[in-house]
């Protein structure tokens, strides 16, 4: 009974009834999103919890009258529901601007510890906002950077490479959990044991893990963790977790009258409350979708994603054979019974990436194209100079949709 009712909770059309943006029409059709690496739509609930926020409690925080304390009650609910969705603790989660603004001053932080000798390690793989912001530690500290080749041939980290590349003088692992590019999902758990057998510490990307596979900080065995909630129909702000005894001993630049606690000595200045408001939305949201085949947001959580992995994983497989019967495409990443995100980059041969999603655009198919920050991965594989074409599949994503998009690469291909 309680997998029926999942079931009938995960149905595409029930699903896509919430998203309004769904029902936008362009070039006489209604718009087919595979945007969604780069973020998703936002379901109605996101944006009222939004707009109610605005309209009936707006205020800064910590002052003695109504709405400012309705202010931190909803911040302090966010971060048990953030919690909740990584599975740690609210004095543990710190919300920002951004990932990558958050990954810079986390960056900052450690780094005044660190000089000559020590070592950080990257990889290839990465967005750059898990690599930049430690490189910048070799400019300001002195530190080494060691970053993990990707097989181009495969779409992974070379085994060998991380191996070497985590020692004695590491002091940081910096690991993506999937790739925002080719949809590999990367060993979080192996590579964080490593760094803690180095005695080091370990930070995981999950912005575009977090979407499709629904982090656990404790099982992954990492020191710190962030996401971003608009790329799980939330809206644009960025989640930074880490463990309490780390953030209370971080040396975080900050100004002398701010909180000095743990979570709030990581956040700078005023923070977009409506946002907060919002991500907290986005995960009930998720959890919503089990309805009574769990209990409890953790364990609701659990079970809607199951069951999203399968019908992702099903779209994604209709999806990757397509793109491998047109002439002249070329798809790169994980093949689609390995484990991956429902993500795919492509070329067209004779065709640049920006001129084939223009095509796609022009049948109502929004697909992005270029580097996705992914800057390293498009260097390897060859295509610096225009990039690739990205799909990813969402919750709302249909079988049509699909089918949509594979007819516009084909007829793109025919072009070539």
């Amino acid at each position: 009974m309680q997998t029926a009712a999942l079931d009938a909770r995960l149905d595409v059309a029930a699903i896509r009834g919430r998203f309004p943006a769904l029902a936008r029409v362009h070039e006489g059709r209604p718009v087919a999103y595979f945007d969604g690496p780069g973020g998703t739509q936002v379901p109605r609930a996101v944006a009222d919890a939004m707009t109610d926020y605005l309209l009936h409690h707006n205020a800064n925080t910590h002052w003695k009258y109504p709405s400012s304390e309705e202010t931190d009650a909803m911040i302090e609910a966010a971060r048990d529901a953030l919690a909740d969705f990584v599975s740690g603790d609210a004095s543990e989660i710190a919300f920002g601007q951004n990932m990558t603004t958050l990954t810079y001053h986390l960056s900052r932080a450690l780094g005044r510890k660190w000089g000559p000798g020590d070592e950080i390690v990257v990889t290839e793989l990465d967005h750059h906002a898990n690599v930049d912001p430690w490189k910048w530690l070799a400019k300001e500290r002195g530190v080494t950077i060691r970053k993990v080749r990707m097989r181009t041939e495969t779409g992974d980290l070379d085994p060998a490479y991380l191996e070497r590349a985590i020692g004695k003088r590491t002091r940081l692992v910096a690991i993506g959990g999937a790739s925002n590019a080719l949809g590999t999902i990367n060993d979080v758990r192996r590579i964080c044991s490593m760094a803690r057998d180095a005695g080091a510490l370990a930070f995981v990307d999950a912005v575009h893990y977090a979407p499709h596979v629904l982090p656990d900080v404790a099982e992954i065995g990492c020191d710190f963790l962030a996401c971003s909630p608009y790329k799980f129909y939330g809206p644009h702000l960025g989640v930074l977790w880490g463990k309490r005894a780390l953030i209370d001993a971080l040396d975080v630049p900050r100004l002398e009258p701010a909180p000095d606690w743990s979570p709030e000595r990581l956040e700078t200045g005023t923070l977009s409350h409506e946002a907060i408001a919002g991500a907290a939305a986005a995960v009930d949201f998720l959890a919503g979708l089990a309805g009574g085949a769990a209990s409890g947001r953790r364990s609701a959580l659990e079970a809607a994603y199951a069951g999203l992995h399968a019908r992702g994983a099903r779209l994604f497989a209709r999806l990757w054979e397509g793109l491998g019967r047109i002439p002249g495409v070329t798809r790169y990443g994980p093949p689609a019974d390995a484990r991956r995100t429902p993500t795919v980059s492509f070329v067209v041969a004779g065709r640049g990436a920006h001129e084939v999603a223009a095509d796609l655009a022009r049948r109502a198919v929004f697909a992005s194209s270029g580097d996705f920050y992914a800057w390293t991965i498009v260097q390897r594989l060859g295509h610096a100079e225009d990039g690739l074409v990205r799909a990813g599949c969402a919750i709302y994503t249909t079988d049509e949709e699909v089918e949509r998009l594979l007819e516009g690469v084909s007829e793109a291909a025919s072009r070539r």
